[in-house]
């Protein structure tokens, strides 16, 4: 393997993307994924406009929304009110190339970003791949690891942490993970029942509010999924019993029927920011270097942002130029982490679960007044795309 491969460690969208802007512009690069084969779990799902922008340079855009829903419309609820405020994304037409959310399965894009890399003359992917510990010195890394029951080591000039909240990339350097663990836990249930039949005129991406138990409901071609927070004090196995699954399911909507769920899985939530982006030749991108609740969509897609940042910066540098544009890199992304990301998404969880009567009244009544002014709703919604993001990521040098 060339001195100046960049590895990536994780296969997952951000690695994915990393790997393929890199290996377009001519670097070597080596994905490092543990699991033996691409994951298809149900992870995120939301694409917002300016990530269906950014992709289109990697031509998988046109493909993503071929494979997906094209939401055209967000939705706010309360469980008690019914509809709140409908969002119209055609608001955003001069802003993006993409003024919709794309509901898909974030696994539909590794597929087409593994697929492009495959076959690519500058990139390897070893899928079943352990990375264990990650050094460096000043004219590059070392990376040591585990595959098929041998020990492996390679040498390159740079390595990309994109491999999630547990990142070993993230913990061989020594950096903290900063933040906190919400103490309730959060139920995803997927299912094949219409909620379009329940509810009149319903988006394809819905939050409700609700002081005792708020939900979000959004759809993916195949099905719905359904989002609650579920009580510390009930083991896992309780809260995904047929029971219990039935109970949260027929409290959103009643049937005669039972439902029929396809996937339950239970998730403990962080809002956590790595203290470092950059540790010399270490850079982390992704989940490795930031983590927050679902609420608004914002995990995958700025883990999507960060690839590209950090890529072009990494590009440049790997052509000659000077090596402190990485620190820009963290600069720019850490900021949005901590100031837009985990801040948006922690404000969102709070308005959901409001149990003051007075600020959950002002709270919805601001909703109506910003969904039926076309200007408030565009700031609104470059907020709530992360336009607003990536503008304020721009202004820091």
């Amino acid at each position: 393997m060339a001195a100046s491969t960049v590895f990536i460690v994780g296969a997952g969208p951000v690695g994915l993307a990393s790997a393929l802007l890199l290996a377009d512009a001519g670097i070597p690069v080596h994905v490092l994924e543990r699991s033996p084969e691409q994951p298809r779990d149900m992870r995120a799902s939301t694409f917002h406009p300016p990530t269906l922008d950014m992709l289109t340079r990697l031509g998988v855009t046109e493909e993503l929304v071929g494979a997906g829903l094209v939401a055209a419309h967000t939705q706010q609820w309360d469980r008690q009110e019914g509809l709140i405020a409908d969002f119209d994304l055609s608001l955003l037409a001069g802003e993006t190339r993409h003024p919709f959310r794309l509901q898909c399965e974030q696994w539909k894009l590794t597929d087409m970003l593994a697929q492009r890399l495959s076959g690519h003359p500058l990139a390897t992917i070893s899928l079943g791949t352990e990375v264990t510990d990650v050094d460096q010195d000043e004219d590059g890394v070392t990376l040591r690891g585990r595959c098929g029951g041998e020990t492996v080591s390679h040498r390159g000039s740079y390595v990309v942490g994109a491999d999630g909240a547990w990142s070993t990339v993230r913990q061989s350097a020594g950096i903290a993970f900063e933040g906190y663990t919400y103490p309730e836990r959060f139920l995803f249930i997927s299912t094949d029942f219409e909620y379009a039949e329940r509810f009149t005129g319903i988006s394809y991406v819905n939050y409700f509010s609700d002081p005792d138990e708020w939900c979000v409901l959004l759809r993916v071609p195949s099905m719905w999924r359904v989002l609650f927070p579920v009580a510390t004090d009930i083991d896992d196995k309780a809260l995904l019993a047929d029971d219990s699954i039935e109970s949260h399911l027929q409290r959103l909507a009643t049937r005669p029927a039972p439902y029929r769920t396809i996937h339950r899985t239970i998730y403990r939530v962080h809002q956590r920011v790595a203290a470092r982006f950059r540790h010399g030749r270490i850079l982390l991108a992704g989940d490795a270097a930031h983590i927050n609740n679902p609420l608004g969509g914002m995990g995958m897609n700025g883990g999507v942002h960060d690839a590209f940042n950090l890529s072009d910066k990494l590009i440049e540098v790997l052509r000659g130029g000077d090596p402190a544009l990485l620190d820009r890199y963290e600069r720019q992304r850490r900021s949005i982490a901590i100031e837009y990301i985990n801040a948006g998404t922690a404000q969102n969880k709070k308005h959901l679960e409001e149990r003051d009567p007075a600020a959950r009244r002002q709270h919805l009544d601001q909703l109506r007044r910003t969904a039926a002014d076309p200007g408030l709703a565009r700031t609104y919604l470059r907020q709530s795309s992360m336009l607003d993001a990536l503008r304020q990521a721009a202004e820091i040098h």
